[in-house]
């Protein structure tokens, strides 16, 4: 198993944020190091707090939607971007509601990569593939996906809190448009993207802290996010609010969050 207790000896660059570890410090996990903390902590204070529950929700989304998916007889799930396997994770949704569920998480970061073999190791039906996901055709040809899936039968396709890391020039939405065309009918594509329409300024300033990390980040307004789910049916609640997709659609009196997600199945 990686040691994230020592980045020297496990060759990591701990000098500078790394997206993944971020996102496990929100989530109260321990993978992660004091420069990734520090700039988690400048977007707390520019969000007032709202990043930790947002993220929170996201997570409790992305088991939700998984659920859903499982019950509603899909067996197979690929989670692109899918960064460290930290607290409820995609495998052990759906291996809890299918135990014969088969899950295949796709991260680029050779470290997170051996982190997740190692946490899989004993987990079934489960698979870390290293593959970028902005080249699709490496990623559906891969060994581990291509060995564990079956693209004849339908797929849920995560992109969970992901393509914001996805700059405008790499063609996002070409991208999910050519995954979508290597799935069959009544896969789900279960989503959530960060909007720009909700907190523009200090969106803005959370912008500027990742240009240090290892990867930028690109919010995207609602219309845009919406492109992503062209050839899916967008199922209720819609394209919300984590809440306000937990609840069904109802809409809160609550905080707002930047966030937005949703779940489409192919026609």
């Amino acid at each position: 198993m990686t040691d994230f207790s020592d980045g020297a000896s496990a060759g990591l660059d701990t000098s500078s944020p790394n997206v993944a570890r971020m996102y496990d410090y929100w989530l109260g996990g321990k993978d992660n190091f004091a420069a990734d903390r520090e700039a988690a902590e400048r977007v707390v204070k520019i969000s007032e707090g709202r990043v930790v529950r947002g993220v929170r929700l996201n997570r409790a989304f992305l088991g939700r939607a998984v659920r859903d998916a499982a019950e509603a007889g899909l067996r197979q799930f690929l989670d692109l971007g899918s960064g460290l396997p930290t607290r409820e994770n995609v495998h052990e949704a759906a291996t809890r509601a299918r135990p014969d569920a088969r899950v295949v998480h796709v991260d680029n970061d050779p470290v997170v990569c051996a982190h997740g073999r190692a946490l899989l190791a004993d987990a079934g039906d489960v698979g870390f593939a290293e593959a970028d996901l902005r080249r699709p055709d490496d990623v559906l040809g891969h060994p581990v996906v291509a060995g564990l899936l079956d693209f004849s039968e339908p797929v849920a396709l995560l992109l969970v809190s992901v393509l914001h890391f996805v700059d405008d020039a790499e063609d996002p939405h070409a991208l999910v448009a050519r995954y979508r065309d290597a799935l069959a009918p009544g896969s789900r594509l279960i989503l959530s993207h960060l909007a720009s329409d909700a907190f523009p300024e200090r969106m803005a300033e959370a912008e500027r802290v990742y240009e240090g990390a290892s990867a930028r980040l690109g919010a995207r307004p609602r219309a845009r996010i919406l492109e992503f789910f062209d050839g899916f049916d967008l199922l209720h609640p819609g394209l919300t609010g984590p809440r306000e997709w937990l609840d069904g659609g109802v809409r809160t009196d609550g905080e707002r969050f930047a966030g937005l997600v949703g779940v489409g199945e192919l026609r």
